[in-house]
């Protein structure tokens, strides 16, 4: 097969412990999944009833941090860290029960957001891809395999900003667990190998600057350092 001009390279991750690296097809995230966040949003009731589901380009991976570019056209840059599910299989209409056999490993990122547009966007009803699929918009670490760390229901996640904690809760609060978003998912795409889901942010979402440092931690799985330039 030939193409018109090079095709670029594959966004990919780095795999805790290993030489591979984990090629990514798609960026899922799911909105609202704790409390506390959707409430600081401005929801006056929370609900499991209608998951929100956004997407994010795979090229908007920056893998393992490192120096993030303040993006054009915000004045209000926010932060909100997330565990991310890496998929090795996929399916439509996948059964809960088995959801988790689909995963092959986990990590911490940042779903970075463009808030001024996002509140635009949400005023008029239109959509928030401008607010959330930028470029460099989705920093992500290192993943780990769930062979190596089981498939966590309790642990820590925290976001620190040069050094005070912003953001900690543990991921046992989010209202949609990992094999429900995956069933979920499943009804919407057929999913596929190389997916991530971002499962959602807990509250404590702020801004950032230029110089600004952070810190994220999924507790005993992985941590992602950088810095805004």
């Amino acid at each position: 097969m030939s193409f018109a001009f090079d095709p670029l390279a594959i966004p990919s991750l780095p795999i805790h412990g290993s030489d591979q690296r984990f090629p990514v097809h798609r960026i899922y995230a799911i909105g609202r999944n704790y409390a506390a966040h959707a409430k600081e949003m401005g929801a006056q009731t929370v609900s499991r009833a209608n998951p929100v589901f956004f997407t994010k380009p795979a090229d908007a991976l920056v893998p393992e941090g490192g120096n993030v570019p303040y993006p054009t056209a915000t004045h209000d840059f926010h932060h909100e860290v997330e565990m991310v599910v890496a998929l090795a299989k996929g399916g439509r209409d996948i059964d809960a029960a088995h959801a988790l056999d689909c995963v092959f490993g986990y990590g911490v990122g940042l779903d970075l957001t463009r808030r001024d547009l996002q509140a635009a966007m949400k005023a008029k009803g239109l959509p928030w891809d401008v607010a959330k699929g930028f470029d460099h918009s989705a920093p992500v670490s290192a993943l780990r395999a769930a062979r190596e760390t089981g498939h966590p229901t309790h642990a820590r996640l925290s976001l620190a900003i040069n050094g005070e904690v912003r953001q900690d809760t543990d991921i046992a609060d989010m209202l949609f667990p990992v094999p429900e978003i995956i069933a979920e998912l499943s009804k919407l795409f057929e999913l596929k190998p190389g997916d991530l889901i971002f499962t959602g942010t807990p509250a404590g979402v702020g801004p950032l600057a230029r110089g600004d440092r952070f810190r994220a931690e999924l507790k005993g799985i992985a941590m992602l350092e950088g810095r805004i330039v």
